[in-house]
């Protein structure tokens, strides 16, 4: 009321529609969005961010509202995207605000998150998804049968080509193209891609006329693609043209909350009878492990479980070992970020073990001074003054540290 005294007019007010929930799911945000919400929000959120929603609904007075959707068409399907936090209802939100919108998509997050789900979705609930739904995977393609496979070819153009052929973009017409590992794709294939996003025209092989193909573009990728573009590895026109709308799927490990709801769900796939059941212990193994490989490693550490397990309950020993995969691609360790990100992870879900808000830092100080210090008093051969200039620190603070420690005697 304080924010907004004196400019609200009642009645047009309640003409805008603001969509809030404790329950969100990508269904949820689809017909909020198109049945005619000015915004979906979903609790708990951010006041601020409430109410610079609010001043955006009072600032388009006067424009037209969004005509209401009419029921979908689209026949009810098993909800694959899974996911109550926070992170996952944006998602959610973004699929709905663009499913309608013709535009080509860009997906990205690291391997195992549900990417090619994310694009699913989007062609599910598109003005298209009464046409085909086309997934390509060039980096799994024969070098030398990419540009058939795309594009098609004529009778006689190659040895082997007995017959003409529809390659796989003439048929994603009036449908939506999925491009999986987008980031992989050689430079003289990203070329001709981008001829044919900006004509609708594809050229089979052997051939010098072109064909219509109206289809929807969505990308995705696990790799760096501006990193790629500043290197050269991708085309700066063709990334342009992909990045219209961005859809970033975050790693499980910043979805704890889910870990639960997913694990349950995978169980329930493979025992629909519900003959067994996770454990508390179970479940806690499940929420504190980093899930290097995201959403596809946990649905297989369950369904090991189910297939070891010979009681009606799942316990920790029933779960295969964590992956090994490394964290990133030029290390064979993690990096410090990634380290501190994990131990925060795996300590923030048991936050009540934490007494007071100052414990959480002292705790992970207490970790980390100590290697801190000892490789500092080690390298520098004993030399405290030294080692206080290593460390960037006066030498008495040094001595205080070193004694907090026990390591006031350590040469």
């Amino acid at each position: 009321k304080e924010q907004f005294s004196g400019s609200v007019n009642t009645g047009w007010f309640f003409k805008q529609l603001l969509m809030i929930t404790a329950f969100g799911s990508l269904d949820t945000a689809i017909q909020a969005v198109q049945r005619g919400a000015f915004e979906y929000l979903t609790k708990p959120f951010d006041l601020d961010e409430a109410v610079s929603v609010i001043r955006r609904a009072l600032e388009s007075r006067g424009l037209p509202r969004p005509a209401e959707s009419a029921e979908s068409s689209v026949e009810p399907t098993e909800e694959l995207l899974l996911g109550s936090s926070p992170v996952m209802q944006d998602v959610f939100r973004k699929i709905a605000y663009v499913a309608k919108h013709d535009v080509p998509v860009l997906v990205t997050g690291e391997s195992g998150t549900g990417k090619e789900l994310i694009a699913a979705a989007i062609h599910r609930y598109s003005d298209r998804c009464s046409g085909p739904y086309i997934p390509v995977c060039i980096p799994a393609m024969n070098e030398s049968m990419v540009e058939s496979e795309l594009f098609g070819h004529t009778k006689g153009s190659f040895t082997g080509a007995v017959a003409e052929r529809d390659g796989l973009l003439k048929a994603a017409d009036k449908g939506t193209a999925f491009f999986d590992e987008i980031g992989d794709t050689a430079v003289t294939t990203q070329v001709k891609l981008l001829r044919v996003l900006e004509t609708k025209s594809v050229t089979p092989v052997g051939g010098n006329i072109g064909r219509t193909s109206d289809f929807r573009l969505v990308a995705a990728t696990n790799r760096d693609l501006e990193k790629l573009v500043k290197t050269g590895a991708f085309r700066e026109d063709l990334f342009y043209r992909l990045n219209v709308y961005r859809i970033e799927i975050p790693p499980l490990r910043k979805r704890i909350e889910d870990i639960p709801l997913l694990a349950n769900h995978f169980l329930q796939r493979l025992d629909p009878e519900c003959t067994v059941k996770l454990s508390e212990e179970a479940l806690r193994e499940l929420t504190s492990r980093h899930w290097k490989g995201n959403v596809r490693e946990l649905r297989n550490a369950v369904e090991h479980a189910v297939i070891v397990t010979r009681s009606g309950e799942i316990h920790p020993e029933a779960f295969p070992p964590p992956s090994r995969i490394l964290l990133n691609e030029n290390s064979n360790s993690p990096t410090l970020q990634q380290a501190v990100q994990e131990w925060w992870d795996t300590n923030d879900k048991n936050s009540d073990d934490f007494s007071q808000p100052s414990d959480v830092y002292e705790a992970i100080l207490a970790e980390v001074e100590p290697v801190l210090l000892k490789n500092a008093m080690k390298s520098s051969n004993g030399n405290r003054q030294e080692a206080a200039k290593r460390l960037g620190m006066h030498r008495q603070t040094l001595r205080d540290k070193l004694r907090k420690y026990g390591m006031n005697e350590e040469r």
